[in-house]
């Protein structure tokens, strides 16, 4: 438990991605994915989980993004996974509600070893700036299938695009740390009543 850390490499022909994670941060982000909408909200993901994140990615953003943000959510599924280990005395369930101004979002996460993402949003613009809104699911569907993370999102009330977006990262950040941290009434335990996740 005192080692929460992983270091993520994750090259295809489509991303070249190195990811460095602590679990036990500060707080502290050097962003570079190549697609600056997502680095504003990564930095929701390091601010509010408290995780220190260090990503960078290269990716085919001549075509578009959607390989660079699905890739970059897969690596950081990918990492959550690997600096939990065996995820003994870590509380595995979190949640969070959020504001920003109109918008309202929340996110319940369990650390259960059973992906799956159940995400319900409606965008009402296709794009914020030059991001496709349609890439906040992609990227999140690619965490929950490599962190092996149950995750529910759910917007629940917004009008602005931009805030119902960041309303989705900074609750997930604020539940990936309660999930994350440990227990200390059952530090050497597995969370779960089935011996195993």
């Amino acid at each position: 438990m005192t080692n929460r850390q992983a270091n993520v490499s994750r090259d295809t022909f489509e991303t070249k991605i190195a990811c460095e994670l602590s679990l036990d941060g500060q707080g502290q982000g050097q962003l570079q994915s190549g697609v600056p909408f997502l680095d504003h909200m990564l930095d929701q993901i390091v601010r509010h989980g408290l995780f220190d994140i260090k990503l960078s990615c290269n990716g085919d953003n001549h075509i578009d993004d959607h390989h660079s943000v699905e890739d970059i959510g897969i690596a950081l599924g990918m990492a959550f996974n690997e600096a939990l280990g065996d995820r003994k005395g870590i509380l595995r369930y979190g949640h969070a509600y959020v504001p920003l101004d109109e918008a309202l979002s929340r996110v319940v996460i369990d650390f259960s070893g059973r992906p799956g993402l159940f995400f319900h949003a409606e965008f009402v613009r296709d794009k914020v700036g030059s991001f496709d809104v349609e890439l906040v699911s992609e990227f999140f569907q690619g965490f929950a299938n490599h962190a092996n993370a149950t995750l529910h999102m759910d917007v629940i009330r917004g009008v602005n695009e931009h805030h119902k977006i960041e309303t989705l990262f900074k609750a997930f950040g604020r539940a990936l740390r309660m999930a994350c941290t440990i227990d200390e009434r059952a530090a050497n335990q597995l969370p779960s009543t089935k011996g195993a996740l």
